[in-house]
C-alpha cells in the first residue's frame, strides 16, 4: 500500500506543477453545459428535459480530455518501466494513479454539478440525484479511460483511436446516470439506475486496473 500511496502523491505533485492540465476539464465542462441554453429559449421546458443529458455528456467529454496523457508521460520519462518491474502488483499502482486522476479532474465536476443543474432549471430533488449519479459514475469513466489509454500507450496516433475505443465502454454509465436524473425529475424512484451505476463502479474498480496492467505489460513486453 505504501507504493500505491507514493504513486498517488506523485500524481498530485505533478498536477500542482501542471495546473492548466487539470483545470482545463472543469472549464471545458462549464462551457459545454452553459453553451447549450444559448440555443434554446430561456423559458423553454425542453431545457429542463435535456439538462441531465447535457451535464452527463459534458462530464463524458471532459473525462476524455486527459485520457491520452494518462500513461504517455510515464512512458516518456521511464516511470512506466519502473512500475512494471516494481515488486508491487501493477494493478494496485494503476488504481492509485487513476484514483488521483479522478480526484484532480472528475471530483471538481461532481462538486460543480449542483450549480449547473440549478442553472439549467432542475429542481433540488433531481439535482441531488445528479450529484450522486456523477459521484458513482465518474470513476467508471476515468477507469474506463485508463484501460483504453493502456491499450494504446504504444500507438503512434492514440488520439485518433481512443474515442473509438472509449465511447462504447462509457455509454452505459451515461445512460444510467442520465436515466436516474430523468426518473427523479418525473417523480419516479431513481434507485434502479443508481444501483446499476454502483454495479458498474464495483466492476470498474476491481477489473479495469487488472485489465490495464495486462495491456501495459503486453504493450511494453
Amino acid at each position: 500500500m505504501s507504493a500505491a500511496v507514493a504513486v498517488f502523491r506523485r500524481e498530485l505533485r505533478i498536477a500542482l506543477r501542471r495546473r492548466a492540465e487539470w483545470v482545463q476539464p472543469l472549464v471545458f465542462y462549464g462551457i459545454v453545459a452553459l453553451l447549450f441554453p444559448l440555443g434554446i429559449a430561456p423559458e423553454s421546458p425542453a431545457l429542463k428535459v435535456f439538462a441531465p443529458a447535457i451535464i452527463w455528456v459534458g462530464a463524458l467529454l471532459a473525462a476524455l480530455l486527459g485520457v491520452e496523457r494518462l500513461f504517455r508521460a510515464d512512458l516518456d520519462d521511464g516511470s512506466l518501466e519502473q512500475m512494471l518491474i516494481a515488486d508491487v502488483p501493477l494493478a494496485l499502482l494503476i488504481a492509485a494513479k487513476l484514483a488521483a486522476q479522478w480526484l484532480l479532474t472528475a471530483a471538481p465536476l461532481v462538486l460543480a454539478s449542483p450549480l449547473l443543474g440549478l442553472g439549467l432549471g432542475l429542481e433540488p430533488g433531481p439535482v441531488a440525484i445528479l450529484f450522486w449519479s456523477l459521484l458513482l459514475g465518474t470513476p467508471t469513466l476515468i477507469f474506463t479511460g485508463g484501460f483504453a489509454a493502456a491499450l494504446t500507450v504504444g500507438a503512434p496516433r492514440a488520439g485518433l483511436m481512443l474515442p473509438i475505443l472509449v465511447l462504447p465502454l462509457m455509454t452505459p454509465a451515461v445512460i444510467f446516470g442520465g436515466g436516474a436524473v430523468r426518473a427523479a425529475a418525473a417523480g419516479l424512484p431513481p434507485d434502479a439506475p443508481l444501483y446499476f451505476l454502483g454495479a458498474l463502479l464495483a466492476l470498474s474498480l476491481t477489473l479495469l486496473p487488472m485489465a490495464a496492467a495486462g495491456a501495459l505489460r503486453n504493450a511494453l513486453g
